[in-house]
């Protein structure tokens, strides 16, 4: 056998490897992203607006170093929420969500988010969803009691909130119903469930029902991408029980772990310490935003800080930012500095670099105004959707 010797210097040149909370996330050519997306029975607010666009900004990252990126982005158009929302219009709960979810693409394009690949819809993958119910109940990683199929999720909730009283007080926030006298464990959850008078149902082997809420995004997923995705994104506040139910349920039915390489959790948006959430009656909607500042100037806002620290909304903060914008626009337009040979190209390798270290733009935009702008200005522009 001819061995040939290793060579360091075909390296020269590579993009750097993505790192996401720490964890590095070298890829081979394709790079799976499973974005957990809307349930579309409302107005999209900046909340919303803040973990999509963080995740179209790491697909274009990723691109950038030579990746194609498949994203998968759900819409959960079965679920309480909308199904009450939908009661309360006196409209069929698939139309009332085809409506909003138009309202919410027309905005996603406003700010240069980009279409996924895939976006499968919950109420076209019930057949899915019964499929990974019944693979669950032979792996004994589920049971079924009256109609209902429930995922054993002690030791999930376990490994994700170690805190069992802010792991209760979660499971019931986010609909899991923990006081369910049916259930073995107040943090199993359900894969199936028997549907009330008025609410969509489907036929199973166990009645006649509807899907889950994590069990949908875990058979879509799985239908997706198989048993594993390279990045597993969505809002920090769905840490737990969504996101966390979700890759148990995959994992349990597939044996493969972990479910996902690396997450990408956008931190959630405040107000005034309170979260934004149309309960709390503190929505900042991304239509009246645009009324008056330019969509860079919103990505801007969102992208000029960790992506995965809560922060709170301040008015003030999109004229920092709208001003910010047209530095930047400014310093894009200069030539390199001193116009020395090769110097913008050291400039923008630094800056991707930057965003290839955990997506840190307030270190890129530091990179690009110290080099006072020229081809480093332009590709970061480039790179974070402004122009």
């Amino acid at each position: 056998m001819i061995q040939i010797p290793a060579d360091h210097t075909l390296a020269a040149g590579l993009p750097p490897v993505v790192t996401l909370g720490g964890t590095a996330l070298p890829l081979v050519g394709r790079a799976r992203v499973y974005a957990c997306g809307i349930t579309p029975y409302d107005v999209t607010h900046l909340g919303h607006a803040a973990t999509f666009v963080w995740v179209d900004t790491l697909a274009r990252v990723l691109h950038a170093g030579g990746t194609e990126v498949i994203m998968c982005r759900n819409v959960t158009d079965v679920d309480d929420v909308l199904l009450a929302a939908a009661s309360r219009a006196g409209a069929p709960y698939d139309r009332f969500a085809a409506i909003q979810q138009f309202y919410f693409d027309r905005d996603m394009a406003a700010l240069g988010v980009a279409q996924p690949a895939i976006q499968p819809r919950a109420h076209a993958f019930v057949g899915q969803v019964i499929a990974l119910a019944a693979g669950l109940l032979a792996q004994g990683a589920a049971y079924e009691r009256d109609g209902q199929v429930y995922f054993r999720g002690a030791a999930t909730a376990a490994r994700a909130m170690p805190d069992p009283a802010a792991a209760l007080r979660l499971a019931a926030e986010y609909g899991d119903h923990p006081d369910d006298p049916r259930k073995d464990d107040p943090f199993d959850v359900a894969v199936w469930q028997a549907s009330r008078d008025g609410e969509p149902a489907w036929a199973s082997p166990w009645g006649a029902g509807r899907p889950g809420w994590h069990a949908e995004c875990a058979a879509m997923a799985l239908h997706a991408f198989g048993p594993a995705v390279d990045v597993q994104a969505g809002g920090g506040d769905l840490r737990f029980p969504h996101h966390a139910c979700q890759a148990a349920m995959a994992e349990a039915l597939t044996g493969v772990a972990p479910f996902a390489r690396a997450g990408l959790n956008a931190g959630t948006v405040r107000v005034a310490g309170a979260k934004m959430a149309k309960s709390a009656g503190n929505l900042v909607l991304v239509t009246d935003l645009l009324r008056d500042y330019p969509a860079a100037a919103i990505r801007l806002l969102i992208l000029d800080r960790r992506w995965d620290r809560d922060w709170d909304y301040d008015p003030g903060g999109l004229d920092a930012a709208a001003a910010r914008l047209e530095r930047l626009q400014v310093a894009a337009g200069r030539p390199d500095r001193g116009g020395a040979a090769g110097h913008g190209g050291a400039a923008v390798t630094a800056v991707r670099a930057a965003l290839a270290d955990d997506l840190d733009v307030p270190a890129a935009l530091r990179i690009a105004e110290e080099e006072e702008g020229g081809q480093a200005a332009r590709s970061l522009g480039s790179l974070l959707g402004l122009w």
